[in-house]
């Protein structure tokens, strides 16, 4: 894991790309240089009553002019507050936060639900190897055509008004190819099908878990989650810290 700073970053740019999901490319040389793919950063807010960061998924990282995005749903007053800031505006920031993926660079599966699409992109990037990229949402979509650039895309949809009609898992189970990786990032309930999925499958899978945190350094252990060692022992570990990826076969969701 980089080394975690705090840093005030410069807006270098913000615009809403989806109802209610915003897109911010931040200026901040020391953390674009450092991040991985996989790894978050803590947001704060200028209001003194909300003293936490918001924990925010790097998106991509631009290392050449020292910028990183952040792709964000608003969800309460925190992120409400990020959502109005502008062009040369100043923020807050620390990170690089948590572990992020292990690039195997081999046939790879990427998929993801909802807010968990965005830090996509980036291990899209960086991913060498066949790559299939399969995507779900609840209706409206984002992002699709800059991950198309990385791999073959395959959308789902809840309501059936773009791509196949159900969820992510009901394409992972057609697709005929032989994948070596799985990468996941999106909410519990797919995070657990794609890890039965990968261990009934034999296939190495990595996911990202969420869950809310406070701090987003492992001081208030308010992320725990529970995983097994390699004799079956349950351990709890804190997802800010020691996530948010695991392999499939140690987390418990």
């Amino acid at each position: 894991m980089n080394k975690m700073q705090k840093k005030v970053a410069t807006v270098y740019s913000q615009v809403e790309i989806s109802s209610g999901i915003f897109d911010l490319w931040l200026s901040e040389e020391e953390i674009a240089n450092s991040a991985q793919p996989g790894q978050f950063i803590g947001v704060y807010c200028n209001q003194d009553s909300r003293l936490l960061p918001r924990p925010i998924s790097i998106c991509e990282i631009d290392e050449v002019q020292g910028r990183i995005r952040i792709v964000y749903r608003v969800v309460g007053g925190g992120t409400n507050e990020i959502s109005h800031f502008n062009k040369d505006d100043k923020i807050t920031i620390l990170g690089p936060l948590g572990n992020g993926f292990t690039l195997n660079n081999r046939t790879s599966v990427l998929i993801a639900g909802g807010i968990g699409i965005p830090p996509m992109l980036e291990l899209a990037k960086q991913l060498q190897g066949d790559k299939h990229i399969i995507l779900g949402y609840r209706s409206e979509t984002f992002l699709v055509e800059e991950l198309s650039k990385y791999g073959k895309v395959y959308i789902a949809t809840e309501d059936g008004s773009a791509g196949t009609k159900g969820n992510v898992v009901d394409i992972l189970r057609t697709l005929s190819i032989k994948m070596d990786d799985i990468y996941a990032c999106g909410p519990k309930p797919m995070l657990k099908a794609v890890k039965d999925y990968a261990i009934a499958n034999k296939v190495d899978a990595q996911l990202s878990v969420e869950e809310k945190m406070a701090c987003g350094i492992g001081a208030c252990l308010g992320c725990v989650c529970k995983t097994k060692d390699n004799e079956g022992n349950i351990v709890r570990k804190r997802v800010c810290k020691d996530g948010p990826v695991f392999k499939a076969e140690e987390v418990e969701l």
